[in-house]
């Protein structure tokens, strides 16, 4: 996950962190996740109240558009719920001492879950489109636009509550961008119950219903890149590699630079390691100092391990890969 550090003479090796240190309440509460959890957790409770609402609507109408909503509503019952739980164990203490980066990651897997979720409805009601080709149901339009208008209450409520924490945690983003897409579904179903019965034909039902599929499917590959490039351990977005080479080598004492990974552990936490050589090997702490809280201060990765060498590039135990 990051190369190895030796700790032999001649070197100088720490850490630097934030406000917080290690996995205590500090950094719970400098944990973007956790700082948005109740807003989860009042979205969770509107969308399962109305999820059923338009479960039942959505049989008793017969509307493959209130059906398919519904399925994406159910969703995102168990996106919320599972985005929840994992702010809970992201934020709990380590018992076992095998969980040296703590459980932050249980929110980028919640997040993997959301993707899997949606591309999942989105599937279903593709082939449920497909399966009413050539039919012609009878589907109550009344009770879907009465269904479809509550549900975008609902749902602009749960956005406005979510879209705070959307920006800082990919947890929290992947529940917003899930109640984007019903929002988008609800107003696709007061237009299919509005076109339904203004034309009387049912084809309008199953138009939108593909419609609202595609638009999940994408939504869901945009996150699931974001997931993805989380657990494949890329360089966090917005931050180049090649910036933080040229910013720690410009510290003064630092001759060179090498060595340097940089990733992202969660939302709002990133993290990186680094060789840095210097001429001086006194100077070793104050470089120390000086490349820490660079990278805090500009840089914002407020968790780093930083080794500290000699031109003798034969002191360095970084990784042979």
């Amino acid at each position: 996950m990051s190369p190895g550090h030796g700790h032999s003479r001649g070197r100088s090796t720490g850490h630097s962190h934030g406000r917080s240190h290690g996995h205590s309440h500090g950094a719970v509460a400098a944990h973007a996740g956790g700082r948005h959890r109740w807003r989860l957790a009042v979205a969770f409770g509107l969308v399962a109240a109305y999820f059923v609402v338009e479960l039942v609507a959505g049989l008793v109408s017969g509307s493959l558009a209130l059906l398919s909503d519904a399925g994406h509503m159910a969703a995102d019952v168990v996106t919320l719920g599972a985005a929840l739980v994992a702010t809970r164990i992201a934020t709990r203490a380590d018992t076992t001492g095998r969980r040296t980066f703590g459980s932050y990651r249980a929110e980028v897997f919640a997040s993997g879950l959301a993707v899997l979720l949606m591309l999942g409805v989105s599937v279903y009601i593709a082939v449920e489109a497909l399966g009413r080709i050539g039919a012609a149901p009878e589907i109550a339009s009344g009770t879907m636009l009465v269904v479809g208008a509550i549900g975008l209450v609902v749902n602009v409520v749960a956005l406005l509550l979510l879209r705070g924490g959307a920006r800082e945690s990919l947890n929290v983003r992947g529940a917003y961008l899930e109640v984007v897409a019903d929002t988008v579904g609800s107003v696709g179903v007061i237009a299919a119950a509005i076109l339904v019965g203004t034309t009387g034909s049912a084809w309008w039902d199953t138009v939108v219903a593909v419609a609202i599929a595609v638009f999940v499917a994408v939504r869901a590959i945009g996150l699931g890149r974001e997931v993805v490039a989380v657990l494949g351990q890329h360089a966090p977005t917005g931050l180049e590699p090649t910036d933080l080479l040229t910013a720690l080598g410009e510290v003064p004492g630092v001759t060179e630079v090498h060595d340097l990974h940089v990733w992202t552990l969660t939302s709002g936490m990133d993290v990186a390691t680094a060789h840095l050589v210097t001429s001086r090997p006194e100077a070793g702490p104050v470089v120390l100092e000086a490349a820490s809280r660079m990278l805090r201060e500009r840089f914002h990765v407020a968790h780093a391990t930083l080794q500290v060498e000699t031109s003798n590039r034969a002191e360095c135990r970084g990784a042979d890969w």
